[in-house]
């Protein structure tokens, strides 16, 4: 074993040397609005099951001007993640039915459809 191994020096901002490395980027760094929001609705439970007073004043937070920036924010970020994940999901996870490879554009084209059905479904649940 040598006593001095190479080090490849990285810079900070490899992931600007192309355009794939920034989007990957992109995408892993939406997840943290994702989280932010899970954190978000995590807190509504809360404060729901806290009484009508706290639960009233979450709702006032999140009909504010900067409660309602934050949930567009974070719903432009939720989007871009799932658009790109279903993007390279047929590259991440190949699917083969009775040996044939299936194709790209199908595995897509069900994960938007069974995006747009539990959007509805959620949608009817609530009432819109």
């Amino acid at each position: 074993m040598s006593r001095r191994p190479y080090i490849r020096k990285v810079e900070r901002n490899w992931f600007l040397s192309q355009r794939r490395y920034t989007l990957y980027m992109t995408r892993e760094l939406t997840s943290l609005f994702v989280l932010l929001y899970c954190v978000f609705l995590t807190l509504g439970v809360v404060r729901l099951s806290q009484g009508q007073a706290a639960w009233d004043g979450f709702v006032t937070t999140a009909s504010s001007p900067l409660g309602v920036i934050f949930q567009l924010v974070c719903l432009g970020f939720a989007a871009f993640h799932s658009v790109t994940w279903f993007a390279v999901t047929p590259k991440a996870m190949p699917l083969m039915i009775k040996g044939e490879p299936v194709p790209d554009k199908t595995i897509i084209a069900v994960h938007y459809a069974l995006w747009a059905a539990v959007s509805a479904v959620v949608l009817i649940a609530a009432g819109v």
